[in-house]
């Protein structure tokens, strides 16, 4: 299957991408693995004509807002995000009409028309630097209430919150993390900021997936606690042999990012089915959201 995968990807001058989370068989097949956004940015600098994206909704939406002329396809059309889904475009409108006007800060977990109708975009990396830009005092963050209380903790600007979470993140607990410190006394622990803030004021580092794997690669110790869907254990194990990585909690599995199979890769190349095309209308101020906040980093 592998095989005729490789040659399928040849044939349709296609490049295979791999969210982070998504099981250690499709990240080995995959020509680039990482983090949602960084994944769309470096797909859209190849020659390919056709970006399959291993990961969820969302993402596939964010690599045809950056590569309109390039056809994307999610292998699994049911591959869904909870908390993209807990912000609609309907919803938002209606928050900013009882609100005063201020800017809206949106993470790049959500769907295109929610990013369509944002100031600027963030990502749980840069989520700090991107409310720091903003010139006013007062804005709205969406839709994840952890990563907003996470980044409020090191600006003064006042940030209202949206509550939508990643149900993944926010069932770590206090407890969950004291058990597994516990259990490797000798560890670092490190943690997403879509945890809880409580969660995340005990970690070594708060930190996004691509910036765990820099921390593990660069840090001095040998032993680390991962706040984090259990799908990076395998990325990190990979990059760093003799480091040992240990899953904060056991319960960190994103369903959604379990469910593409190589067969799934398979299918989806020879049918070219499961595109995602984001409409114009939508895809020229989502893309304006997301440059805004690509621009901070040039």
């Amino acid at each position: 299957m592998q095989t005729k995968i490789r040659k399928l990807l040849k044939e349709k001058n296609a490049v295979l991408l791999a969210h982070n989370y998504e099981p250690p068989e499709i990240q080995a097949l995959a020509d680039m693995c990482g983090d949602s956004l960084e994944l769309s940015i470096r797909a859209a600098d190849t020659d390919a004509d056709v970006i399959v994206f291993c990961g969820v909704h969302f993402m596939a939406e964010t690599a045809s807002i950056l590569s309109p002329q390039k056809t994307v396809l999610l292998p699994r059309a049911d591959a869904g995000c909870p908390m993209a889904d807990m912000i609609t475009p309907m919803a938002l409108k209606a928050r900013l009409s009882s609100m005063p006007a201020m800017p809206v800060v949106t993470y790049v977990n959500s769907s295109a028309a929610v990013k369509a109708l944002s100031t600027i975009c963030c990502t749980s990396a840069n989520a700090i630097e991107v409310v720091r830009s903003l010139t006013e005092d007062e804005l709205l963050m969406t839709p994840d209430r952890n990563l907003a209380q996470n980044t409020a903790r090191h600006t003064d600007k006042t940030i209202h919150l949206w509550e939508g979470c990643c149900p993944i993140h926010d069932r770590l607990s206090v407890a969950d993390v004291e058990a597994a410190r516990k259990a490797h006394p000798g560890a670092l622990f490190i943690a997403h900021p879509e945890c809880r803030p409580e969660v995340v004021a005990l970690a070594d580092a708060a930190l996004s997936t691509s910036g765990m794997m820099r921390f593990a690669a660069e840090s001095e110790a040998s032993e680390f606690i991962v706040g984090t869907e259990v799908g990076l254990l395998h990325p990190l194990a990979q990059k760093n042999p003799g480091k040992s990585f240990y899953p904060a909690s056991e319960t960190m599995i994103c369903p959604d990012m379990k469910k593409i199979t190589p067969r799934d890769i398979l299918t989806c190349l020879e049918t070219m089915s499961g595109q995602i095309k984001v409409p114009e209308e939508i895809r020229v101020p989502a893309l304006a959201a997301v440059e805004r906040m690509i621009a901070l980093s040039r």
